[in-house]
């Protein structure tokens, strides 16, 4: 499926193609870049429908992303930082559960109760209802910024 151009995309190529300002002198240094037959079609068709050559075209566009202007295709996003961070947060949160269980094994375990071990018990099933949801929530904020990742 093509992606979608928006106006305000273009006009903004635009903007950037053309605010990168002419030099006193010649620029003479070069960066070489190889292109399939199919991407030198397309930015040389992207350049003339702007009225531009190739090389400003491309030139314009390297620059703009040097100063923040672009993302290329594949870069991290603040999408990936999210998710990144979500996934270490249910890390985190996943020890707690096992932590919990094994408060519980330990006080069910037989002998003779300790007048405090109910008071415990119950605590534990809190925490571990909370360690549970929290996950829960965490999983779903990690579905949901990979989602959005994906429309962006």
């Amino acid at each position: 499926m093509p992606a979608v151009v928006r106006a305000a995309d273009e006009a903004a190529l635009y903007r950037v193609a053309r605010r990168r300002a002419r030099e006193g002198v010649q620029r003479t240094q070069r960066v070489d870049v190889r292109y399939s037959v199919i991407e030198k079609r397309s930015i040389l068709a992207e350049a003339r429908r702007l009225g531009l050559a190739g090389a400003h075209l491309v030139g314009a566009i390297v620059m703009a992303y040097l100063h923040g202007g672009f993302e290329v295709p594949g870069q991290r996003t603040s999408f990936d930082d999210l998710i990144d961070e979500l996934a270490a947060l249910r890390a985190e949160i996943a020890p707690i559960g096992k932590n919990v269980n094994q408060i519980a094994y330990k006080l069910n375990s037989g002998g003779r109760p300790h007048p405090v071990d109910s008071a415990v018990l119950a605590q534990a099933e809190r925490v571990l209802a909370l360690a549970r949801t929290a996950a829960k929530a965490i999983d779903l904020a990690a579905k949901q910024a990979a989602v959005s990742k994906r429309a962006a």
